[in-house]
């Protein structure tokens, strides 16, 4: 009988565990986010957060931590069971709606803090280091969706245990842009898609932006990043930032790497982006697809 190989204790130990800060007021979006979170607007059928959730548990990570806030609660009962939905669904014999209502509550071990009063995504991630524990984590932002034909985040988890510390996301973006992210001062590794970060910058002006590489609303990090961000004062906007604190570990020497992606990924923070995601999106679905795109097209050649 073969023996089953041991773990290389040199190698960090894999992600479970997934951090999604939804705190945020969606001004953006007012006057429809007054009273439903931002993070639950419909993009086609399917609340915006539970895309994000689905791809944290195609990864692997089978515990979420949601970092809420005020008039959030709406999120707990989206993930959450309905009884009387469900048996009137089941008395209707309407099995499609039925199971889509109960895949939200069964996707994965679901958690909730609030953060109180907001002062940065450093400060919502701070929030859950009871949860994390000493153990490497994920974090999703709800505004990047990612296509789920693109594995970035797997490549990130794996990047993460082949060279340990820390990774961020990075995309590619025009100069004029760069100003709008975190920028990241790279070098090169042996991988064409793995950059070494040097530093990182908060939205720093096209003249003095010591790349194009913008980071994104996907992270892989160390459980030091806690330490770091208690340690942190305010930074852009008077908030406490991410970036500044991952900063703070490639100043102390620890190793953080940046993946650059170069997928289909879905901006929800804005209106216009709002939109173009779920164009994007209704078009390649088998259901409404085929209908949609020929509605589509003669729309946009000026028809009703």
């Amino acid at each position: 009988m073969t023996q089953a190989a041991r773990p290389d204790a040199s190698r960090p130990a894999a992600a479970r565990k997934a951090v999604v800060p939804v705190a945020g007021l969606g001004t953006r979006f007012l006057p429809a986010t007054k009273a439903v979170p931002k993070e639950l607007l419909p993009v086609v059928d399917k609340p915006a957060l539970q895309y994000i959730v689905e791809e944290a548990v195609r990864a692997g990570l089978s515990e979420l931590l949601m970092v809420t806030g005020r008039g959030k609660e709406a999120i707990a009962e989206h993930f959450d069971r309905q009884p009387e939905l469900e048996a009137a669904l089941e008395k209707k014999g309407d099995a499609a709606r039925l199971s889509a209502v109960r895949h939200s509550s069964q996707l994965a071990q679901m958690h909730f803090v609030r953060q109180g009063d907001p002062q940065g995504l450093g400060h919502a991630v701070l929030q859950a280091a009871s949860f994390v524990g000493d153990e490497t984590f994920a974090v999703l932002l709800g505004d990047d969706l990612i296509d789920d034909r693109d594995r970035l985040l797997e490549r990130m988890l794996d990047v993460q245990v082949g060279r340990g510390g820390s990774v961020v996301a990075l995309l590619e973006v025009p100069r004029s842009e760069i100003s709008k992210y975190g920028c990241a001062s790279v070098e090169a590794t042996s991988e064409d898609d793995v950059w070494s970060l040097t530093d990182l910058v908060e939205k720093p002006s096209a003249d003095v932006a010591p790349s194009n590489l913008a980071v994104i609303g996907r992270y892989v990090l160390s459980p030091t990043i806690f330490d770091a961000l208690r340690e942190t004062g305010p930074g852009a906007g008077g908030e406490i930032q991410l970036t500044d604190g991952i900063r703070a570990l490639i100043r102390r020497g620890e190793p953080v790497h940046g993946v650059v992606f170069r997928g289909r990924r879905y901006d929800t923070g804005d209106r216009l982006d709002y939109l173009k995601a779920i164009v994007r999106l209704a078009v390649e679905r088998d259901d409404i697809g085929p209908d949609f795109r020929t509605w589509l097209d003669g729309f946009v050649a000026g028809g009703a």
